[in-house]
């Protein structure tokens, strides 16, 4: 089994790229902030032209497939996607895939 880590900052590209492409926009005109809520579980504020917009954890999930797709060449299908909270690392996602 393979297993690719995701770096936090490659989930913050990963979102500013999802976001980007659904809104027709530039990554670099939106902000992330990656959020762990013991109640809510794992999501992402982000900021686009000062407006605030909660992603929920279906959504980076899909934002990571995007990731997977398009700049790593790898089919974003065939991966069980985790997503983590690492004492050292933040938040990090894990996509895992069988051999």
């Amino acid at each position: 089994m393979e297993t690719i880590k995701l770096s936090e900052q490659e989930l913050v590209n990963a979102v500013c790229l999802y976001v980007a492409d659904k809104r027709q926009i530039q990554p670099e005109e939106v902000t992330v902030e990656l959020v762990w809520d013991d109640e809510y579980g794992f999501s992402a504020e982000v900021y686009v032209s000062g407006r605030q917009q909660v992603l929920v954890e279906a959504n980076l999930l899909e934002a990571i497939r995007l990731w997977l797709q398009t700049q790593l060449n790898r089919n974003p299908y065939s991966a069980a996607l985790e997503l983590v909270l690492d004492d050292d690392e933040g938040i990090i996602a894990l996509a895992k895939y069988s051999a």
